[in-house]
C-alpha cells in the first residue's frame, strides 16, 4: 500500500514594532501607532490557513529573537513546506561596509535592540531549503528595493513615516559602527563559505537580475527556496503609519477580504498597489525559482 505524501507544513513570524529602544538608537523611539495592530492581523490570517504563527511585538523583536525563530524554521521546513513572514515598523540605513550596494548603503529593518540588515536577511532566507516557499511582507521604509536614487519627501502633516530619520541613522551608526560593520563582514564570510558550485545555466540566468535579487544573489549565490517579498513602498518613497494598520497592511487586508481573495501573488500585489496612492507604490521581487510559487493563491500551505 502506498504511503500517502506528508502534507505541506507551514510557520510564520509576525513582527510588529511600536517603538525601539532609545539606547540601542542614540535617544531616538520613534514611536509609531499601528505596527503590533499589523503584525497581530498578519498572523491572524497566518492561523486561519493552519499555519503555526510566532509573534514579536515591540520590546520582544530584538535582533537575537528574529535571527533564532528564523533559523528554528529553517530547520525544520522541507521541500513544499511553506514560511510566512512579515515585518511592520521603521525602515534604516547603514553604511555598505562589504560594498554590495550600488548607493554605498545597506537597508535595515529597526528591531528593538539594533537594526537588522538586509544582507543578514537575504543570508538567512537563503538558509532554507530547496523547495520551501517562502513570502516576505515588509511595511516599512526601505523595503522596495536596495538602490534608493532620492531621498523621500516628507510625510503630509500629521501622517507619520516608517522611516528612520537620516540625522539619527547617522548618529546610531557613528555610536555602533564596529558593531554593524562587524555584522556586515560576518554575513559577507559565512555567505562565502556557504556557496556551492554554482551550475553553469544558473550563473547565466542570474545575469538579468537586478535590484535586490541581484544583491542578495551576489551575496549568497543562487537561492534554493523560492521567495516573494510584496513591500510596503519603493525606497524613493515612504510608507505610512496610521491608527489601525499601517497604510500597506490595511489595503492588503481590504485585498485579501477575510480570505475570499482568490488571486494569486502576482495580481494580489497589484491590486495593492492600485488601491494606494502613487506616493506609496508597493514593489514585488523574487529570488530562487519562485515562478510557480508566485502564481498561486496567498497564504496557501
Amino acid at each position: 500500500m502506498a504511503t500517502k505524501p506528508a502534507a505541506p507544513r507551514a510557520l510564520s513570524l509576525h513582527l510588529g514594532l511600536n517603538t525601539v529602544s532609545a539606547a540601542a538608537y542614540e535617544g531616538w523611539e520613534g514611536p509609531l501607532a499601528a505596527c503590533e495592530f499589523d503584525a497581530n492581523d498578519m498572523a491572524a490570517i497566518a492561523r486561519s490557513k493552519g499555519m503555526k504563527p510566532t509573534v514579536l511585538l515591540t520590546k520582544k523583536a530584538t535582533r537575537a529573537a528574529l535571527l533564532a525563530a528564523m533559523r528554528s524554521a529553517a530547520r525544520a521546513l522541507k521541500a513544499g513546506d511553506l514560511f510566512f513572514l512579515s515585518f511592520s515598523g521603521h525602515g534604516g540605513q547603514v553604511p555598505d561596509a562589504n560594498r554590495d550596494e550600488r548607493d554605498g548603503k545597506d537597508e535595515t529593518w529597526c528591531l528593538h535592540d539594533g537594526q537588522l540588515i538586509d544582507d543578514e536577511l537575504y543570508f538567512e532566507l537563503s538558509r532554507f531549503a530547496s523547495g520551501v516557499r517562502v513570502l516576505v511582507l515588509s511595511d516599512s521604509c526601505h523595503s522596495g528595493s536596495v538602490t534608493r536614487e532620492r531621498t523621500p519627501p516628507p510625510p503630509p502633516p500629521g501622517q507619520r513615516a516608517k522611516l528612520m530619520p537620516e540625522a539619527v541613522g547617522r548618529r546610531v551608526y557613528d555610536a555602533h559602527k564596529a558593531m554593524y560593520d562587524k555584522l556586515q563582514a560576518e554575513v559577507a564570510k559565512a555567505a562565502r563559505a556557504a556557496k556551492a558550485v554554482v551550475d553553469p545555466d544558473a550563473a547565466l540566468a542570474q545575469v538579468a537580475v537586478v535590484g535586490p535579487a541581484l544583491q542578495a544573489t551576489t551575496l549568497v549565490g543562487p537561492f534554493r527556496p523560492a521567495v516573494l517579498l510584496i513591500s510596503g513602498c519603493q525606497d524613493n518613497q515612504t510608507s505610512m503609519d496610521g491608527e489601525n494598520n499601517g497604510a500597506f497592511t490595511e489595503k492588503l487586508l481590504r485585498v485579501w477580504n477575510h480570505g475570499k481573495f482568490t488571486g494569486n501573488h502576482v495580481s494580489f500585489h497589484a491590486r495593492i498597489r492600485a488601491a494606494l496612492p502613487a506616493s506609496q507604490s508597493p514593489n514585488l521581487f523574487t529570488l530562487g525559482p519562485a515562478a510557480a510559487f508566485a502564481q498561486q493563491t496567498p497564504f496557501t500551505v
